[in-house]
């Protein structure tokens, strides 16, 4: 069955990143937990993708393609590749969360190919493709 979704979300695209988690010490052990900023991008990422989800999770192997589209600004033109922070494989780690949370897929790991892409644009937001592969 050849099973694609594809969409763009227009939004302001958040640069705070699944790695930021911060860690504090109770009672001797660690306990970790998600900033403030970070919770927001979640719930955030969540309300915007959930309309989206496919009626039945995706089964098996998929390729999830995004691009990733930021403000223009300075010297930066729109459709030229955004070579600064945040880094693309620490963008899509809480985008996948989120995905896999709203049920697109059973499990992250049957992402066996994924293409991650950010531009400068005039348009804000993320363009998604997901496909059986």
């Amino acid at each position: 069955m050849n099973q694609t979704i594809e969409f763009f979300i227009t939004m302001r695209v958040p640069t705070v990143t699944h790695q930021e988690k911060k860690v504090s010490v109770v009672n001797g052990k660690p306990h970790f937990y998600e900033p403030p900023e970070l919770a927001d991008a979640r719930n955030k990422f969540e309300t915007y993708f959930a309309p989206h989800r496919p009626e039945k999770p995706f089964t098996g192997t998929v390729r999830l393609m995004t691009k990733w589209l930021f403000p223009v600004t300075g010297k930066h033109r729109s459709g030229e590749y955004k070579a600064t922070k945040p880094d693309t494989d620490n963008m899509i780690k809480l985008l996948k969360d989120v995905m896999t949370k709203l049920e697109f897929w059973g499990d992250d790991a049957q992402v066996a190919s994924e293409i991650t892409e950010k531009f400068w644009s005039d348009r804000q937001g993320i363009y998604v493709k997901i496909e059986k592969v």
